[in-house]
């Protein structure tokens, strides 16, 4: 019979935090604080496995959870001297959520689980306060008929109003119809007739009544936290975070702690370290006489923990250290023995119960690239962490924030500045406004920038955050739901901007007398919690010392090589400075896309259109010339370091002129009438050009098209050679299925080397003639292609393109969709599909090692950026990746880290 709950209490626990699996998070690290002796509320953890058997079983909770149950009930009565349901000292519990990965703020919580007409009396007697009494009511039963009468029930109410909102508004009028400007100045009296009409309101919306016994409570409460695991926005976090729908979530039942009991109780969310800046310093907010929720929800501006923690936007508000320094200090220590136990910053939840501080939980904090960067560097300097370890503490993807602009500083001295807020995310960003998550969603896929513009963010919102270039709130503080997603990201992000005044109705945005619309721009600077007017200018941000040491050592572990994607001198240089190896892919057909192509590119349809091979070799004798010259130019910036050149690939209807300019002009050049280029041009539309006359295809139609790349590469090389340089070319020859195609181009190519030798008199170009690996029949014949090949470069985008039979450029009309619905757990252009492309890479491998055991094997699709299939690169034993100028340093970190994992590649 499977076990499915596990206790904790009283410096006991069954399980620690390294059973995340099985606990997950919260529940694995309230059972290791309970063993470090800190002061954790006793409680349970119903396990992850628990969660699947009961999706297995159609939404039942297991037989044998029941009698568990009840064991593990009692267990906390003893431990917290109260019964759950007794009349006279009744017990509370919370229900949270926990899966293995922190999802904050996706999945459910309920507090105050036990209150009923049967319990309250007997709390009212034993704390001696009716309003507590009647205000945990009340958040019990706004929470529960919220999260398990409805969201769990699946009811979508009609006027888009749900139940909480409607209990929200009666809870407003109750205040506004008094004249009270905060919850604690309503009267016991009337908190209690709120609850009941809250009841009432809840049997008119929902058509149930509102449970009056403990247990029924208790079991709701649980089935619903499982059923949030698949609630829409879990189901959108887990898309973004690749989290696998299978891992399930715990549910954490908690003997409850209140910080609403009056002016020596509180409420707070810490962190050992600045999340923001990595700073050694103790980060945290707090909330007197409020419960958990007040603090990330963003309704009030919490207070600073310290006085270190005080700003221009909160000096104001008294910090924990000022008003209860016993406590603080208390809190300060749990701070150092938590730290120093998992060797990494954590995240902190407290509450302080009558001037008794208790923990809630702690797990690894969610920060910035900067902060992680500089934690990583501060704790192994302080010898808390080994090198390794600090290598493996940044996620390679957040280096991309760090390599990625900020609000241009000489821009911004000469900006309006129009509000000030907490700075939660770093960077700049510059957009314009929306004001919710569907819209922002819209704007995005049409193409727009867009700022999210809320008066507090919640989970709801988490496809517009995730869409949006910026975030900006007009309340929470630096542990808010906005701040914390947003810090997980990497998102520029300001919050509790109090000047905001947001007119939903009419899609406006009031600050002081200005007012702006949907769609106005807005400029944020994240770092300093500064919103501007207009749109301003972004710069790349200054080079950090501290980045360029990181990334030193993490050289030092990698075995995999990093090249880079480039065809001009300009992005040979800029990949260079961030580490690049070479070039893994220069697109010869791009030297007709940029700055000054026109020309040429006027030659190359010239080339293209012409009719017989005497035309054709006319106009590839005029192209000549720039081609070498291009390919001269980057070889010599990358003076020593091999740079692949892809010979002409695209299909040569996306040259063929279309206006009538340039038809004309062709027509002029070529002695042809205008009807004739038209003709010429029809001739060259292919029903399915991706697979089409293309690659080494057009080389053997054409070989005087391959002789002219082939001779600009050698002949650049040569030149470069006298001018003393160490040109290293690589030729690959694309869209090859089988290896006669390298036999014929080979021939050509050896020829021509020949020639050139004996034109230059020299000995030796050092060079290497490859393939592209991107069909799959050439992955499965890779044995024959090596016989003839001294690389592989494994094509990942057409390879996908190939294997699933997408067009990687219309899957926008339907990818989305198969996300969603789960069908792809991943956007196989985006990352790597192991199980059928990795599995035609892993032949190829295998089969090229088989015939020429020293071949160079890389990768030079978008994937050759991406960790995770950068990661699979490495224990596939790749010699390199290639991806764009900006990921190179994500990828020699995730090199890094893959090596750090799995040791030394093949």
């Amino acid at each position: 019979m499977t076990h499915y709950i596990y206790s904790f209490g009283d410096g006991k626990a069954e399980g620690n935090a390294s059973e995340k699996n099985l606990l997950g998070g919260k529940g694995a690290n309230l059972a290791e604080m309970a063993i470090l002796g800190l002061p954790v509320p006793a409680g349970f953890t119903i396990s992850t496995e628990c969660c699947n058997d009961y999706f297995r079983a159609g939404g039942s909770l297991p037989e044998n959870l029941y009698q568990e149950l009840d064991q593990a009930m009692a267990g906390i009565e003893r431990h917290m001297g109260k019964k759950f349901g007794d009349p006279e000292n009744p017990l509370l519990v919370s229900c949270r959520s926990g899966a293995r990965r922190s999802m904050p703020g996706m999945m459910e919580t309920v507090l105050n689980v036990g209150l009923c007409t049967k319990t309250i009396p007997g709390l009212i007697k034993q704390t001696d306060n009716e309003w507590f009494v009647y205000d945990a009511y009340r958040r019990l039963i706004m929470m529960y008929s919220d999260v398990v009468m409805e969201k769990a029930e699946g009811i979508e109410p009609s006027d888009g109003m749900g139940i909480r909102l409607h209990l929200e508004m009666m809870l407003n009028d109750l205040k506004n119809d008094r004249g009270y400007e905060t919850d604690t100045e309503i009267t016991p009296s009337e908190m209690k007739e709120l609850c009941e009409k809250f009841k009432r309101k809840i049997r008119e919306n929902i058509g149930v009544e509102f449970p009056d016994t403990p247990r029924e409570q208790l079991l709701g409460s649980i089935g619903a936290v499982f059923k949030s695991w698949n609630g829409k926005r879990a189901i959108s976090y887990r898309r973004i975070e690749h989290i696998p729908d299978g891992w399930g979530t715990a549910v954490n039942v908690q003997s409850m702690v209140f910080g609403n009991m009056g002016k020596d109780s509180a409420t707070g969310v810490a962190f050992t370290r600045d999340p923001a800046s990595g700073a050694n310093v103790f980060y945290g907010e707090w909330l007197p006489n409020a419960q958990g929720e007040d603090v990330v929800a963003g309704i009030r501006t919490p207070n600073p923990l310290n006085n270190s923690n005080k700003s221009d936007h909160n000096h104001h508000l008294l910090s924990l250290q000022e008003v209860m320094p016993g406590i603080y200090d208390e809190l300060f220590n749990i701070r150092t023995i938590l730290e120093k136990h998992y060797r990494d910053m954590q995240d902190i939840e407290f509450t302080i119960e009558q001037g008794n501080l208790y923990m809630l939980q702690c797990r690894v904090g969610k920060r910035t690239g900067a902060a992680a960067l500089n934690m990583a560097m501060d704790m192994f300097e302080e010898g808390m962490i080994d090198e390794a370890t600090m290598i493996t503490r940044l996620d390679p993807k957040q280096l991309d924030e760090m390599l990625h602009p900020i609000v241009d500083p000489d821009a911004e001295k000469s900006a309006t500045v129009l509000v000030n807020g907490l700075p939660a995310g770093p960077g700049g960003a510059f957009g314009q406004i929306v004001f919710n998550s569907e819209d922002a969603v819209h704007w995005k896929r049409t193409g727009k920038k867009v700022i999210l513009v809320r008066d507090e963010t919640n989970p709801e919102d988490i496809e517009g955050m995730r869409a949006a270039q910026g975030i900006l709130t007009a309340r929470g503080g630096m542990t808010s739901h906005a701040a914390l997603v947003a810090r997980g990201w990497g998102k520029c992000c300001i919050v509790g901007a109090g000047a905001l005044k947001i007119k939903y109705d009419k899609k406006e945005l009031h600050i002081g007398t200005r007012v702006y619309k949907e769609g106005d721009f807005l400029t944020l600077n994240g770092t300093k919690g500064v919103v501007y007017e207009g749109k301003i200018g972004m710069k790349d941000a200054t080079a950090n010392p501290r980045f360029k040491k990181f990334m030193s050592i993490a050289d030092q572990y990698r075995t995999m090589k990093v090249r880079t994607n480039a065809e001009t001198p300009r992005d040979a240089a800029q990949a260079l400075e961030f580490g690049a190896e070479g070039i893994g892919l220069f697109r010869t057909e791009h030297m007709f896309y940029g700055a000054d192509s026109d020309h040429p590119l006027f030659l190359l349809r010239k080339m293209i259109l012409s009719k017989t091979r005497h035309e054709r070799e006319i106009a590839l004798n005029e192209l000549f010339p720039f081609v070498k010259q291009e390919i001269k130019r980057t070889l010599e910036v990358m003076d020593g370091k091999p740079v692949n050149f892809r010979l002409l690939d695209p299909p040569l209807h996306e040259f063929v002129p279309h206006g009538l300019e340039n038809q004309e002009n062709l027509s002029k050049e070529l002695g042809i009438d205008i009807e004739e280029i038209e003709k010429r041009c029809e001739s060259l539309m292919e029903s399915n050009p991706m697979m089409g006359h293309r690659g080494v295809r057009l080389g053997i139609t054409f070989p005087e098209i391959t002789q002219m790349q082939i001779k600009a590469i050698f002949e650049a090389s040569a030149e470069l050679i006298k001018e003393g340089k160490s040109p290293v070319p690589e030729i690959m020859i694309p869209v090859t299925c089988n290896e006669k195609e390298l036999i014929f181009t080979k021939k050509i190519a050896l020829k021509i080397y020949d020639q050139v030798l004996k034109a230059f008199d020299l000995d030796n170009i050092d060079h290497k003639f490859g393939t592209m690996i991107e069909i799959p029949r050439a992955a499965l014949v890779a044995d024959k292609m090596a016989e003839h090949a001294q690389f592989f470069s494994f094509g990942t985008n057409d390879l996908t393109q190939m294997t699933f039979g997408f067009s990687r450029d219309d899957i926008g009309g339907f990818m989305n969709e198969y996300i969603d619905h789960a069908i792809l757990d991943a956007d196989p252009f985006a990352t790597l599909d192991q199980e059928a492309v990795g599995s035609l890479i892993e032949i190829s491998v295998k089969k090229g090692r088989q015939t020429r055991p020293d071949i160079k094997l890389g990768i030079c699709g978008e994937h050759g950026g991406d960790p995770e299939s950068i990661e699979f690169c490495h224990r596939t034993g790749l010699t390199y990746v290639s991806c764009s100028p900006y990921r190179v340093p994500i990828a020699r970190l995730a090199a890094a880290q893959a090596a750090i994992k799995y040791g030394k590649s093949i």
